[in-house]
């Protein structure tokens, strides 16, 4: 199943979930009608046995405080997700590691963080560490890749190898490519609503145990105390009768995704042994610490079914456990049974400065030559593991995130531009400097006037990174916005609009819009401008219905070609990828009517489409880009295919890829 389909499924199961949700919602209020109508006749000495002796809206009382009270607690739970993934981590107990950070263990993070998104083609996210956990595990939050965050315990960091470690974060980033997060956040909201049910019933169980009054004896039924603690038990049960089933609505969703991302871990690392050994010492752990995974924080079980391995022991494992065995999950990476690795309670990984430098990457004990080798640490060849695949089986899309070849970007980064990429206020004149263009004298001098005018600190840094920035290969300006996001994002609401808006002025400087300023420009709007981090609803079911400004995207693919014939040659590849359009050369735009402000709108429509209809639209633009199919893609065709695909919410294809390791 690859990225696309895993969308699809995600939305599936969205609406799914909120049926179910519903389901359980109309079961819960039957019961608590039930329940009032028991406690009713209880009450009165069972005067009333018929629906006309209740009054009138007694049950229409209890329907809308049932309702309240669920929907009040999931609409409030869901708001203090608002932030989405930072908030998740948060309220997990996790601390914001500073893209700058020095410290040993934390550097090693940060740099295996940045080259999976790198390798990935998307933003960079935040990283955070959950402090007080000695155990072993991960988990990644957010509603969208472009606010994603990844959070690990200090027992992952302490106990695990480069490999190991980079093996688990290439875990949670199969659940940012593949949807997962959404979901399991709107998991969080319906969870804690249909709980709040249960809550109000401990709270009467409290009063009602405190609770001094009595009746006299000629009063008929119990007393008020009793009849507090008897709805209070009835609400109880009943709340955690919907909890039942909300466990295993999410255990189901859980163990199977969990498969799935650890095929893929194997397949962005190549090395089976990453999230394998990572497994194997949760196994091992757990001999000494009950559960090598187990999660102490109060809101664990909350949160149980995002987390790399079990945060909870499961008293009924094969009904509500949120992960599947972890034998059975080793059985499928290595295709064979794997013993557990032994660990003790203490601290048992150092890292190795040399892998830590905070000016550069590191890259474990793998050797140059191993890199864009498939191997498993031993010199053995990865055997395909059970459920990945690298391919779109429809659409012939290669697509997959390939780690091994980063060391292939990293020389080219300088450490001048490394270290503003870490700083808010640095990597905003990165950006800055990107802009700049000292080819034409004019331009440009308004451009520092601009800069000058509205962030003079900024300005001085932008100026003295412009060397570095023009040093570098073109094709490694996207990478580095990607390293930047991080920092870019701890920007205040105020900061990312004072950012775009200078943006947008530097652009305009020479009144035209370059393809590279586009793509920058586009890139930077998805992911710090207002509509960072919605979830796009889907309009469209196929690019039939998006005719028009499919042809407007595969005209700008087809025009960065060199000459006409080869222009016409692209556009006729594009036309052949994407038979049911009926396009011909005739629809191919000419060069001067290609506006980006429409190409701008066309890609905000295009977002819209289904999951499963974009890798059609993204199979025509690689085929429009490519000079010829066994060639390479040019840098500048890459950078503009990665801006699409920013903009369409889609990953970045392997030839894309290919392209900034060359």
């Amino acid at each position: 199943m690859n990225f696309f389909e895993q969308q699809d499924q995600a939305h599936r199961e969205s609406k799914k979930l909120l049926l179910l949700f519903f389901l359980a919602v109309i079961a819960i209020v039957l019961a608590v009608n039930a329940a009032a109508a028991g406690l009713w006749l209880w009450g009165f000495g069972g005067r009333f046995f018929t629906l006309r002796d209740y009054p009138p809206i007694y049950f229409f009382y209890c329907t809308a405080a049932t309702l309240l009270f669920i929907g009040s607690g999931t609409l409030y739970e869901m708001y203090r997700l608002r932030d989405g993934g930072d908030a998740v981590a948060q309220m997990a107990g996790g601390r914001l590691v500073m893209p700058a950070s020095q410290d040993l263990q934390e550097r090693r993070l940060l740099n295996i963080v940045e080259e999976m998104a790198l390798a990935a083609g998307i933003a960079c996210p935040h990283v955070y560490i959950l402090d007080h956990e000695e155990a072993i595990n991960a988990f990644a939050a957010g509603y969208h890749q472009n606010e994603a965050v990844v959070a690990v315990t200090r027992g992952t960091l302490n106990r695990l190898s480069r490999d190991e470690l980079q093996g688990v974060i290439g875990h949670e980033f199969s659940h940012i490519l593949n949807g997962d997060m959404r979901m399991n956040i709107k998991l969080i909201g319906i969870l804690f609503g249909i709980q709040m049910l249960a809550s109000l019933g401990q709270e009467l169980l409290y009063w009602g145990s405190r609770f001094g009054g009595s009746r006299s004896r000629n009063d008929k039924g119990p007393p008020v105390q009793l009849i507090m603690l008897v709805f209070g038990v009835a609400l109880f049960v009943i709340g955690y009768v919907g909890i039942f089933f909300g466990r295993l609505i999410k255990s189901a969703v859980s163990r199977q995704r969990e498969f799935l991302a650890d095929a893929s871990a194997v397949q962005f690392t190549r090395n089976p042994d990453g999230i394998g050994g990572a497994l194997r010492k949760i196994g091992g752990l757990s001999r000494v610490n009950e559960c090598g995974s187990r999660i102490e924080h109060p809101r664990a079980e909350q949160f149980s079914h995002m987390f790399l391995g079990a945060a909870k022991v499961s008293l009924m494992s094969g009904l509500f456990a949120t992960h599947p065995p972890l034998q059975e999950r080793l059985r499928r990476v290595y295709g064979k049974s794997m013993p557990f690795i032994e660990v003790s309670a203490a601290r048992e990984s150092v890292p190795d400065p040399t892998d830590t430098d905070a000016s550069g990457f590191g890259y474990g004990n793998a050797m140059p030559g191993q890199f864009g080798v498939a191997s498993s640490g031993q010199g053995v060849p990865v055997q395909p593991v059970m459920g990945t695949t690298d391919r779109f089986a429809d659409t012939g899309l290669p697509m997959s995130v390939d780690v091994p070849q980063i060391p292939a970007i990293a020389p080219a980064l300088g450490a001048a531009i490394r270290q503003a990429a870490r700083d808010t206020s640095g990597a905003c004149s990165l950006v800055y400097a990107l802009l700049l263009d000292r080819q034409q004298a004019g331009p440009y001098a308004l451009q520092l006037q601009l800069l000058q005018q509205a962030a003079p600190a900024q300005a001085v840094l932008a100026e003295a990174l412009l060397s570095e920035v023009e040093a570098m290969p073109r094709s490694m300006r996207l990478p580095m916005l990607d390293m930047a996001m991080p920092a870019l994002r701890l920007l205040d609401a105020a900061q990312k609009a004072q950012l775009l808006g200078l943006v947008s002025r530097l652009i305009a400087a020479d009144q035209r819009v370059t393809q590279a300023e586009f793509v920058l420009q586009t890139v930077l709007e998805r992911r710090l401008g207002v509509r960072a981090g919605r979830v796009v609803p889907i309009s469209f079911g196929s690019l039939s219905a998006l005719r028009a400004e499919t042809v407007l995207l595969f005209s700008l693919a087809a025009h960065t070609q060199t000459d006409s014939e080869a222009i016409l040659s692209a556009f006729q590849r594009a036309a052949m990828s994407v038979p049911e359009l009926g396009l011909t050369t005739a629809d191919l735009h000419a060069a001067d009517s290609l506006d980006f402000s429409a190409v701008r709108q066309a890609l905000l429509r295009l977002n819209q489409l289904a999951p499963l209809a974009k890798p059609f639209l993204i199979r025509g633009l690689l085929a429009a880009l490519m000079a010829a199919p066994a060639e390479k893609m040019q840098p500048e065709s890459a950078d503009l295919l990665r801006g699409i695909c920013a903009a369409i919410d889609a990953p970045v294809p392997d030839q894309v890829s290919a392209t900034y390791t060359s």
